[in-house]
């Protein structure tokens, strides 16, 4: 079969030209592998014709579209291999965010190739072709090549960078805004000309658009844990779920804390001490001088969390399940703070001083309120009688003191079980220091009375449990699960 004789110039920039605007390019391709042999060889020559023909020293406007047309259609076709997507801003603000998070990774992997290889090629390629003809030839028919997938490519970044600002948004945004942080100086490199001056503009406005969204959502993060209405005391006493989301957010902050260190560079705009606010907790900044802005911000919602938590122990009707839930919330606090390095080194010793100290208070808060009652039955006073004929212990006063704890207990073990301590170290440490205070009291009460209800009737109306059956059933203790109504007796 004998090669095709060689186009005219003009004719071959007719073909493509007429190809090019009549057809779509998804239509334009089922054209080449399925139309008509003739039309298809002639399409195939003129591109060749126009190919062999940039070498010319002399080019016209027409011939540089032509150009643009041909190479358009390779850069499309590589576009649409890297899964990028044409949607206009509107459609991707339309879009969930668990689509949008799928399609920010894609992004991501896909400009990183646009830019350094895909549009860095197709500029090389121009300079290459257009040697000696001028440098307005090759930018022109450059832009002509890429000028639609790199607007495509930063609409999508531009559309999240305006879009609506949430919490959840923020560890993604951040992730665009480090990719095209990153991708700047390769942009500003590729897109260097005056004609593709709009293109290194709208990458500058997007950078800064997310950085100034980062730093919206982080104060509007801030806003909702002050504001978090819920109500309803979570059972037990355990940790409740604002707390949980809240350190687990703060600490994945203090993974872009380099990224977050450039973007916040001001203090927190409320929690001055002295403020006269009711709804606002007061926070002295000069007790962090020499801390960066980001870290005083993850302290100041430090603080917010337990003054949204002080307000919510509120609604338990048991002041001890009121001091208990403190304790369990700051110290899980601590735990966070002190299971990250990075987030450690920026709140630093001092303030976790602080948190430890607090809830060490609360747990002791919660002794007194439990136990001052109970061990109070157990005091002397008030059993002993004197004067006419008889002195000694008042017999009767002995059977209420002890009818009287052994209630108290009961009701202190019935109810405290179901109460939780999740962390085994701390509720460990709690159940050592109750029995610390609780059994020693007990024996020793027991040594100075037993004689006296034992040698009365039915001494085991009174003395219902040695001093080991209550060191077991203190082991019944925040464990969240319902006991038995009676207590173990190890006699039984």
């Amino acid at each position: 079969m004998e090669p095709p004789e060689s186009l005219p110039l003009e004719a071959a920039e007719k073909i493509i030209l007429r190809w090019d605007s009549t057809a779509s390019e998804e239509a334009r391709e089922k054209m080449i592998f399925d139309g008509d042999r003739e039309e298809v060889d002639l399409y195939l020559q003129a591109v060749d014709e126009i190919q062999r023909s940039m070498s010319s020293a002399s080019l016209s406007d027409e011939q540089s579209k032509v150009y643009g047309s041909v190479r358009k259609s390779a850069v499309d076709a590589s576009f649409r291999r890297l899964g990028v997507e044409k949607l206009s801003i509107g459609d991707v603000q339309r879009l969930e965010w668990e689509q949008l998070e799928a399609k920010i990774r894609r992004w991501i992997r896909a400009a990183k190739v646009c830019v350094r290889t895909l549009f860095a090629s197709e500029k090389r390629l121009c300079e290459q072709i257009f040697d000696g003809v001028g440098t307005a030839i090759d930018d022109a028919c450059f832009m002509e090549t890429v000028k639609g997938p790199a607007i495509q490519l930063f609409n999508f970044a531009e559309a999240i960078s305006i879009s609506r600002r949430s919490p959840e948004k923020l560890f993604k945004i951040l992730d665009l805004h480090d990719a095209l942080m990153d991708l700047i100086p390769d942009i500003d490199i590729v897109f260097d000309s005056k004609s593709s001056e709009s293109i290194r503009v709208q990458a500058a406005e997007i950078l800064s658009r997310l950085a100034e969204a980062a730093r919206g959502i982080l104060s509007e993060f801030e806003n909702a844990v002050l504001r978090e209405p819920s109500k309803v005391p979570v059972p037990g006493g355990t940790i409740h779920p604002l707390t949980r989301y809240v350190m687990n957010y703060i600490s994945l902050i203090s993974d872009y804390k380099q990224t977050m260190n450039e973007l916040i560079v001001s203090k927190p705009s409320t929690g001055s001490r002295y403020s006269g606010d009711p709804s606002t907790p007061d926070m002295d900044f000069t007790e962090l001088e020499g801390k960066t802005p980001l870290a005083i911000h993850l302290i100041w919602i430090i603080v917010i969390l337990q003054f949204n938590l002080d307000g919510k122990s509120k609604h338990y009707k048991d002041a001890s399940l009121c001091h208990l839930f403190i304790m369990n919330n700051v110290h899980y606090i601590v735990q966070k703070v002190r299971g990250s390095p990075e987030l450690r080194e920026m709140i630093g010793d001092d303030y976790l001083k602080k948190l430890t100290g607090k809830f060490r208070q609360a747990a002791t808060s919660y002794q007194r309120a439990t136990w001052v009652r109970v061990l109070y039955c157990l005091r002397d006073e008030g059993l002993h009688v004197s004067g006419g004929f008889s002195s000694g212990v008042s017999k009767s006063a002995l059977r209420e003191r002890f009818k009287a704890f052994n209630a108290m207990f009961e009701e202190v073990h019935r109810t405290q079980a179901v109460w939780l301590i999740p962390d085994s170290q701390l509720r460990e440490e709690l159940r050592i220091s109750i029995s610390e205070k609780l059994i020693p009291a007990y024996r020793s009460f027991l040594g100075r009375f037993r004689s006296h209800i034992e040698s009365g009737r039915h001494p085991e109306n009174y003395i219902k449990y040695s001093a080991e059956d209550l060191e077991d059933a203190v082991l019944d203790f925040f464990e969240g699960i319902p006991v038995s109504q009676h207590l173990r007796r190890r006699s039984q």
